[in-house]
């Protein structure tokens, strides 16, 4: 059954998440949901297949995605170079060296407050970030090495971001029925907008098609209607972040304008996580948490950008096997906050 609720469009930034579960067949995993409604939006019809559950598992030629109505959705869970040999020089004048390159930010190291929060992930639960300082071009990789994380509704930016990405390919815009869907999937983490969406890019083939070009390397597409029990890590997901908030990026700008503005706009009870690293009100995020039906622990992800101390960080903190929904929300909180810090912005 779909639980219809109210859209907040306020700019408030709270912190407290409200969950809302629904059951994920096959007992892989109970996956969550809202679904949203806003006055003022267009009408969109959408036939809900009651049968098909919705759980989770170059260059393009721009487009123009037309403004997104006001709105919100919930959660469930490449470079190359060749060569050729130069002519003998002449003996007259030797050439003037060329000035060295300038050497890239070194990687800082994880600092105490980092390793202090990522410690309280013991027993069975599992915390990795990733952390980029857009202002300094400084990055950070921090947890669990080599272990990769079920979205849940993270998945979501990845999904509307591959849809913009064959729209490009095509010459093409969003449809009106997809603008709605991605408003809905985005901004309100609609569970079934995102299944809509999920069958439009061709499921998974399609997520893990544009995820190559994205270079995204670690991340595999959920099975089936799974989109949810998708697979990625910290890394991959901040390189999805350079995809929608830099302009080294596949996107067109106005592609990349579309996504981030329905990121800005998430509600206000869907704005936890890494939002925590903010020291002001310049945040834009995606949440995905999602209890798994074999152990009941919790997947709890979070991705976005922040200001902090005038710098703009990409941050992503996913993880798994949290004891409770408000126990890996806390954990995600403190280790985004202090991956901020070890950047030093």
């Amino acid at each position: 059954m779909t639980m219809m609720r109210s859209v907040s469009r306020t700019r408030t930034r709270l912190l407290a998440p409200v969950g809302l579960l629904v059951a994920a067949g096959l007992g892989t995993a109970l996956l969550h949901g809202h679904s949203g409604s806003a006055a003022g939006r267009p009408a969109m019809s959408l036939v809900a297949d009651s049968a098909r559950l919705s759980s989770p598992s170059a260059s393009a030629t721009p487009t123009t995605p037309a403004t997104p109505s006001a709105g919100t959705p919930s959660a469930q869970a490449g470079p190359s170079a060749p060569d050729s040999p130069a002519a003998p020089a002449s003996p007259s004048a030797p050439a003037t060296p060329a000035a060295p390159a300038p050497a890239p930010p070194s990687a800082p190291a994880a600092d105490a407050d980092l390793r202090s929060a990522v410690a309280q992930a013991d027993g069975a639960v599992s915390v990795s970030v990733s952390v980029t300082d857009l202002t300094t071009g400084q990055s950070l990789d921090y947890g669990a090495a080599g272990h990769t994380f079920a979205t849940a509704s993270i998945v979501k930016v990845d999904i509307l971001a591959t849809l913009l990405l064959q729209a490009q390919d095509k010459g093409s815009t969003l449809t009106a029925a997809q603008q709605g869907l991605a408003t809905a999937m985005i901004e309100n983490s609609d569970n079934d907008s995102a299944t809509a969406l999920w069958d439009d890019i061709g499921q998974g083939a399609g997520l893990d098609a544009a995820d190559r070009r994205f270079g995204l390397t670690a991340t595999t597409g959920g099975a089936d209607e799974y989109w949810g029990l998708t697979a990625t890590t910290a890394a991959d997901q901040a390189q999805l972040l350079r995809q929608v908030f830099t302009g080294d990026s596949i996107l067109s700008a106005d592609s990349r304008s579309y996504l981030r503005t329905l990121l800005d706009q998430v509600e206000s009870d869907q704005r936890w996580g890494v939002s925590a690293a903010a020291t002001g009100g310049e945040y834009a995020v995606k949440d995905g948490w999602l209890p798994r039906s074999d152990t009941g622990l919790w997947v709890i992800n979070s991705i976005g950008t922040v200001q902090r101390n005038g710098h703009e960080l990409l941050i992503a903190v996913v993880s798994d096997g949290n004891a409770s929904e408000s126990d890996g929300i806390s954990l995600v909180q403190s280790v985004a906050r202090a991956a901020a810090g070890s950047l030093g912005s």
